[in-house]
C-alpha cells in the first residue's frame, strides 16, 4: 500500500515482533525502532538482544536502544527519525516528550479488553481468573498506564484447551491486525476514539513474580487449575516439593494438569500416587498433574517423573 506517514515502532518481546513484522510486510514506512538494551543472559551472561531488535536488524532498520526514555540524547535522535505515528507493543511507560512528538498521536497495542486488565500480564490474568473472553484494543496514549481514548477493539475467545502461550499466539495475531487497522484508520482522518468505561473495580493485571505464582493448595480445583493454564508455560505455576523424607523441598513447577471434584476428608496439598499417576488435594477435589519440572531437572511428564522417585507414598507438597 501506499502508506508514507513515518512510523517509529516500539516494542521489545516476541508478542511485539509479529506487529512489526506485519507493518514491514504490507509497505508500511517504518523509519525506525524502539527497544530495550541488550541484557545479559545464560550461565555466560553474554548479552542478549530483544526479539525486536533480532527481527528490526533483519530488515535493516535503525534501531535505538535508550536507557532513560527522558534523556536529551535520545529524545534528539528520535526527533531526527521524524515520526508522524508512533507505534508501541509490550513497551516501557513513556514519558509526555517521547508519546506527544508525533503529530499524529502515539498509540498502543494492549492484549486485553480495556479497562479490564490493565498492567503488565493481561494475557496470564484473563486466563488465571477463568474468564471466557478476552481481545485486543488500540488506545492513544496518554500520561497514565494503559487509561488513554480507544481506537480500536477485537474480542477473542478463550477456550478450555487455551493456556498463557496459545493464548499468547493468538492475541499476538490478531492484535497485529489491529495495529495495520488502526493506523489505516489515523491515516483516513475519519478516526473517531471514545474515552474508557469508568469501572469502580475494574480486574487488573499485575506483574508477575515469586509470590503470585505459587499455588495455593486450599483453594478449589477448577481455581488451581486455571492458575497453571494462566502460567504455562511461562514463567509456571509452582509449589515445593520433597520426594524423599531424608531431602530437602525444592521447587516444582506444573505446566499442564487436569481436576477432579471429589468429596474427601484430606488435608489440601496431600498427595496420592500410582506409578503413572499423581493426584495433589485441594478444596474440592483433586489436581493432576501432567507436565511437570522440579528444581535442577528438564521438564518432563508426570509418569517419567514418577519413574524416578524410589518411595512414591513419602512424597509431599506444601
Amino acid at each position: 500500500m501506499d502508506n508514507k506517514s513515518r512510523i517509529v515502532f516500539m516494542g521489545t518481546p516476541e508478542f511485539a515482533v509479529e506487529s512489526l513484522r506485519k507493518l514491514i510486510e504490507n509497505g508500511y514506512n517504518v523509519v525506525g525502532v524502539v527497544t530495550s538494551v541488550d541484557k545479559p543472559a545464560g550461565r555466560g551472561k553474554k548479552l542478549r538482544k530483544s526479539a525486536v531488535k533480532q527481527y528490526a536488524e533483519q530488515v535493516g532498520l535503525p534501531v535505538l536502544q535508550p536507557k532513560n526514555l527522558k534523556s536529551e540524547e535520545f529524545n534528539a535522535e528520535l526527533k531526527k527519525l521524524n515520526p508522524d505515528i508512533q507505534v508501541v507493543v509490550a513497551f516501557r511507560m513513556l514519558p509526555e516528550i517521547v508519546w506527544g512528538l508525533p503529530k499524529k498521536g502515539t498509540f498502543n497495542l494492549h492484549a486485553s479488553l480495556l479497562p479490564d486488565y490493565r498492567g503488565a500480564a493481561p494475557i496470564n490474568w484473563a486466563i488465571i481468573n477463568g474468564e471466557t473472553q478476552t481481545g485486543v484494543t488500540t488506545f492513544f496514549i496518554d500520561e497514565k498506564i494503559d487509561t488513554g481514548e480507544i481506537i480500536l477493539q477485537k474480542e477473542v475467545a478463550i477456550l478450555s484447551e487455551d493456556n498463557a502461550s496459545s493464548l499468547h499466539d493468538k492475541l499476538m495475531s490478531i492484535g497485529s491486525d489491529l495495529v495495520l487497522e488502526t493506523i489505516d484508520l489515523i491515516e483516513s482522518g475519519n478516526i473517531k476514539t471514545q474515552a474508557q468505561p469508568k469501572i469502580d473495580l475494574p480486574k487488573k493485571a499485575p506483574k508477575l513474580n515469586n509470590e503470585n505464582t505459587r499455588i495455593q493448595w486450599n483453594e478449589k480445583s477448577e481455581k488451581i487449575h486455571n492458575f497453571i493454564r494462566g502460567l504455562s508455560f511461562y514463567p509456571g505455576a509452582w509449589t515445593k516439593i520433597q520426594t524423599h523424607p531424608q531431602e530437602d523441598f525444592k521447587k516444582f513447577i506444573i505446566y499442564k494438569s487436569n481436576f477432579v471434584n471429589e468429596k474427601h476428608n484430606l488435608k489440601p496439598a496431600t498427595v496420592i500416587t500410582t506409578k503413572k499417576q499423581m493426584k495433589i488435594a485441594t478444596d474440592d477435589g483433586f489436581i493432576l498433574p501432567e507436565i511437570v519440572k522440579i528444581q535442577g531437572k528438564k521438564q518432563m511428564d508426570v509418569a517419567s517423573f514418577l519413574n524416578g522417585i524410589r518411595a512414591k507414598e513419602k512424597i509431599k507438597i506444601q
